[in-house]
Order: structure tokens, then sequence, then C-alpha cells
């Protein structure tokens, strides 16, 4: 333990050390899932995956789960997680939620998918109306297919070329997204972006979450059809809004005749209504998708009044399934009635608020850890959302939040709670609760991340 006010110093050997000993540890307690992934490596399967990202978890190689249950997973190997991942949000309604199951099951048996609306579209957009305040909505097999469609209609309704994003932002696969600055603040594709279709500073611009002067001088340009904004960014690590910056971003857009559109996809877990609604914000367009399907998947957009009398207005009526926005499987009678069921019985506001409580018994055991070994990190929570970062200061902005990730500190963080039956988000130390999650599984982490701290230290 460290003397009140002062900050531990964490040798470098000694995380090196640990982290080989998680590593030994892990490939030897994994058999199961080592074979697996051996045969994939030598098989049908690039990387031994079925999709790439999946390369990213801590270890030589991934688990392979063989079920599923609220907020716990078991894998091949007969070893039981609390999962505080959950899907990277797609399951935050925790794994296979009874009302979901049932409606989906029911569901498959009526028929699945016909290009006809269902019995379900009217309640789900009624409800997706009350959550979040916006009267027109339309539904996609992905928060990405939602994003893209909205940028389409920003780009249509505006006849403005351009889109602004926040640096580190995340939204999905879209292309115009995955911009970031330079050193010299020139725009230019993201580290590691795959085939970037044009030169990104022809699409995008982007400026630093919560500067307020970047912001208003790339929208002064007036060649900006929407800004597509995460309310607080969370695939970088947590970095929460200044007081009154969205306040500063409203009036910059409605003053530069600029749409924004806010992506709920992650910031629903401040609330029923996510971000937008407990904070009172006031979007022309929101997108959102993962949760509100249980796990099947699915996306949707809502619009104004005013966006959507624009849209009927400059829709070209005999050719609106080939016009960039759709998909044969878009909006079909499955997803619709996961999402029905989804919403009214397992996302309710009285889970939301017991996942909030959670998720604050989180923050509490994680910074009382923090402050008891003097550690030089510090804890965020957003809603039913937490993420402690390898850094002193909360971050302002992307950049800085980029800047302070440790990659040695995360795989061992990482590693270590999947060796004590504790599964984080792989990409960064994010946790999650659902509806499923119990103190115990919280308190499983809380020991987890105690111990850590003692031995990183040499206390233990």
């Amino acid at each position: 333990m460290t003397e009140a006010g002062t900050e531990a110093v964490i040798s470098r050997d000694r995380v090196a050390a640990l982290l080989e000993r998680e590593r030994e540890s892990f490939a030897s307690g994994h058999p199961a899932s080592r074979e697996m992934h051996d045969r994939a490596i030598e098989g049908p399967l690039l990387s031994g995956v079925p999709m790439n990202w999946m390369t990213r978890w801590p270890g030589a190689f991934p688990i392979y789960f063989a079920e599923a249950r609220g907020a716990r997973i078991v894998d091949v190997d007969g070893i039981e997680y609390a999962d505080l991942c959950l899907g990277d949000t797609g399951a935050m309604t925790g794994h296979s939620p009874a009302p979901t199951v049932a409606a989906a099951s029911e569901r498959l048996g009526r028929g699945i998918t016909t290009m006809l609306p269902s019995e379900d579209a009217l309640p789900v957009g009624g409800e997706m109306e009350r959550r979040f305040g916006l009267r027109h909505w339309q539904f996609t097999l992905s928060a990405t297919d939602a994003n893209r469609f909205a940028i389409r209609i920003c780009r249509e309704v505006s006849r403005r070329p351009k889109i602004l994003v926040f640096n580190h932002c995340y939204h999905g696969s879209v292309d115009e997204t995955f911009a970031t600055l330079t050193e010299d603040g020139r725009v230019a594709a993201r580290e590691g972006s795959v085939g970037p279709p044009v030169d990104l500073a022809k699409t995008t611009r982007v400026v630093e979450f919560n500067e307020v002067d970047a912001l208003e001088r790339e929208l002064g340009h007036g060649d900006v059809a929407c800004v597509l904004a995460e309310p607080a960014l969370t695939n970088v690590g947590i970095v929460l809004a200044d007081p009154g910056y969205h306040d500063a971003l409203r009036r910059a857009t409605r003053e530069t005749g600029t749409l924004l559109i806010m992506d709920e996809t992650h910031t629903l877990c401040c609330g029923p209504g996510g971000y937008t609604a407990a904070e009172g914000l006031e979007p022309d367009v929101l997108t959102i998708g993962k949760p509100i399907a249980g796990g099947i998947p699915t996306g949707a957009y809502g619009m104004s009044d005013e966006v959507a009398s624009q849209v009927l207005e400059r829709t070209d009526w005999d050719n609106a399934d080939v016009g960039g926005i759709g998909g044969t499987l878009a909006g079909n009678a499955l997803s619709l009635a996961a999402v029905r069921a989804t919403l009214a019985e397992v996302l309710t506001d009285e889970a939301f608020e017991r996942m909030i409580a959670l998720a604050e018994r989180f923050e509490a055991a994680v910074a009382d850890a923090i402050s008891k070994h003097g550690l030089p990190w510090h804890v965020t929570r957003l809603g039913c959302r937490a993420e402690y970062m390898f850094a002193p200061e909360r971050p302002r902005t992307g950049a800085r939040a980029s800047a302070e990730f440790d990659p040695e500190l995360d795989a061992l963080m990482h590693l270590y709670m999947l060796n004590r039956g504790v599964l984080m988000t792989p990409f960064h130390m994010m946790a999650l609760m659902s509806p499923a999650t119990t103190e115990a599984e919280v308190d499983r982490h809380s020991a987890a991340f105690a111990d850590a701290a003692a031995e990183l230290l040499g206390q233990s």
C-alpha cells in the first residue's frame, strides 16, 4: 500500500514477467480451445477465426465457447466465465433472454422474411419514438447500415458532400468514418484501415472531441452534410463530453445548416432512451443497433419531422429499391419480433436501474483498489458501462485516449481476468452490465482486480 496522495511506480520488468506467466497459464489451461484453433488455422478459417477481429483476444488463440446463458459463458474446456464483455454490447440483454428467445422462436415458425411489413413493425416504431423522441423510423440489419443510410440521407437533403466525425470515433465499418487527424492536422485513413476507397480528405472532416473551436471552424466551410457523433467516445476508452459540449455541438450544427446524427449503439448503456433521452439531446437523426434485438442482427435509424418531410419529398419512388438504401433482409419479421420483445420485456426501465447500480458497484471497487495501491490509473463509468485506463487522468479527446493506451498492461490485465474466469471486452478494459448480471459476477472481477494491483506492485 502506498501513502495517500502518492502514485506507485509499476516495474515494466514485473509487468513482463507477469504477462509471461499468465500466457503460459492460459495456454496450458485451455487445451480444447487450442486444439480447435490449430485445426481451424490448418483448415478452412482465415487466421483460424470466422471474423478477423476475433484474433484480437489476448493469448496465442481465442477461447472457443460452447454455451452462453445470461451473463455467463462456458467454453469448450468446461471453464465458466462471468461475462462482462457481452459481445461488446451485442448481448447487453444477457445471452438468450427468455422473452426474446420465445418471440423469435414463435416467429421462426410463421415466416422469417417476406419483403412485407409484419405485425410487429408498428409497435416497434412506436416504442422507438417513445424512447428516443424521434417520430419516423426505418430498420436495418446493423448499426453500420443505419449509419450508412443516415449519411446518404443527410447528403441527399442537404446537397452537401462531406461528413464530420470525431478523431478515434467508432461507427461500425462505415468507409467515411475511418478517418483520423495526422500530427500536422491533415485528414488521413486510420492505421489498419483496409482498402479505403478514396482519399478520406475528400469525404470527411475530422476534429477532436470536446474541441469547440475546431468544430466551428470545420463546419464553417459550409460543405458538411452532417456530423456523425457518439454522445461519448466509447471505443478508445470512455471519453466523456465536457459540460456544455453537446449544447455547443447542437448550436454549431444549427447555425451552419448541418444535420446532427447521434449514434447510440454503445451509449444505450445510459438508459432506456440512451444518452439522448438521459441528457435531453435533440438530434436530427439517431442510429442504433446491436442490443435492441437481444443479439439477433438488427439496426435502426430515426428522423425528425423536418428531415422525414425532406426525405419523402426527394425520394424517387420508382427507384427506391436501388437508391443505395435498404437490403432485402432489412426490417425482416424475425428481427422486428426480437426487437419488440427485447424492448418490452428485457431492456426495461427497471432493468436499467439495476444495471446502472451494478456498474456503480464495479466502478467503486476499481476506484478503491486504484486508490489503495496508488496506481496511476483511473476508472470511468457511463450508465451501465465502466472502463479503467492506465493513465492518472481522464482524457478529453480521442487522440489523448489513444496515446495513453498501454498494449502490455492491456494484454496482462485481459489475460489475468480470463485466467480467473472474467471475460472483458478484448479491445480495451471495458465492462458492461446486463439484466442477468449479478453482484457476485461483479465482485469476481473486483477480487481479481485487487489481486492484480497487489501483484503489479509486489505486494503479494
